[in-house]
């Protein structure tokens, strides 16, 4: 069955840019844009990225402009999201650090966006980061929905939003998607009514952070395996909630070796799953997993498919077994709307 998002027909697995622009060190752009064009021949036509992610003059936008002058055929074959209006304390100094969404706000990250892609390939979907506490979600659409009107974007999307705030949003204009973040780490979504909002209002969902930022790619053993900083921002990788973290990586590790696939692979079937109805009934997710070499976008862009016993496998896993810690620590939770 064809996925559709935007109007456009996109693959089951898509492709987040932040691995390639906003984790040190940078992917050099030849790279990057070998991993891009092998996602792309590999169907992840969906490529959702940042204006925060990275540098002002290196993030999500610098890549894509290279990118499609490269292969400007391309363009057409991608169905491009991108995320804005959030002044990264570290990389993008417009106001105040967090989201702004008032009308100057989204103007100068739109055209910004608009500027530095120089007409190589459309915004089908643009998407305020987070939500702006100051300003009503109906004023945001409302002003996002001029730039809509103005064929300068093609619909709007939103990010870690509640779903009073989806029913609010879309009564003033139909949402292209809603981007959360979903993975056998992140169930909440399959209970707190998001993706029962999102099917009934027929809204397809960006699945996020399908690892669980690296916990199920099988390369985090140790703490020395984190990151530098990701302790601070994620307190899943406090050296506290650790060891019963790792406990669940190796259950659903296990399962991927009954299967005779990665841990990797197991992730991101399982999101599929639930855009297929197999696990409950559902809108269309398309999980959105980043990396940074040819290698690991071809062994995550591999299909697999779970059967019965692997998502009951996979139920008592997850019904035995707890997540530890918050996803977002303090610094970045103020900004959510969940």
């Amino acid at each position: 069955m064809s996925t559709f998002i935007a109007g456009k027909e996109v693959g089951p697995i898509g492709f987040g840019l932040a691995s390639l622009t906003a984790k040190s060190p940078p992917t050099p752009y030849d790279e990057a844009c070998k991993v891009l064009k092998i996602a792309l021949e590999k169907g992840a036509n969906l490529r959702n990225g940042g204006q925060f992610y990275g540098p002002q003059n290196a993030s999500s936008l610098q890549l894509l402009n290279h990118y499609f002058t490269l292969h400007p055929s391309d363009a057409k074959r991608v169905v491009l999201s991108m995320k804005g209006c959030f002044n990264h304390p570290t990389y993008i100094s417009e106001g105040p650090p967090g989201p702004d969404c008032s009308p100057k706000g989204i103007k100068t990250s739109i055209e910004k966006c608009l500027e530095v892609l120089g007409g190589k390939v459309c915004i089908d979907i643009f998407e305020p980061a987070r939500l702006d506490p100051n300003v009503p979600v109906e004023d945001t659409m409302e002003t996002l929905s001029e730039y809509v009107k103005a064929g300068k974007i093609g619909g709007i999307g939103l990010s870690e939003v509640n779903t009073t705030t989806i029913r609010r949003a879309h009564a003033v204009h139909p949402l292209s998607a809603v981007e959360i973040e979903l993975s056998l780490f992140t169930i909440e979504p399959l209970t707190n009514g998001i993706l029962d909002t999102c099917a009934e209002l027929n809204i397809p969902v960006v699945a996020y952070s399908p690892f669980s930022r690296g916990w199920l790619t099988g390369q985090i053993n140790h703490l020395d395996d984190i990151p530098q900083n990701f302790g601070r921002l994620y307190p899943r990788f406090h050296p506290d909630a650790f060891g019963g973290n790792l406990k669940l990586v190796q259950a659903i590790e296990n399962v991927a070796r009954r299967k005779g696939c990665s841990l990797p692979q197991v992730a991101l079937a399982w999101v599929i799953a639930i855009g297929k109805g197999k696990i409950r009934g559902g809108p269309i997710v398309v999980p959105i997993p980043g990396c940074k070499s040819v290698d690991r976008v071809k062994e995550n862009l591999t299909s697999v498919e779970l059967d019965e016993t692997d998502l009951n496998a996979l139920e008592k896993i997850l019904g035995e077994i707890n997540v530890c810690g918050d996803r977002y620590g303090e610094s970045l939770k103020k900004y959510m709307n969940m």
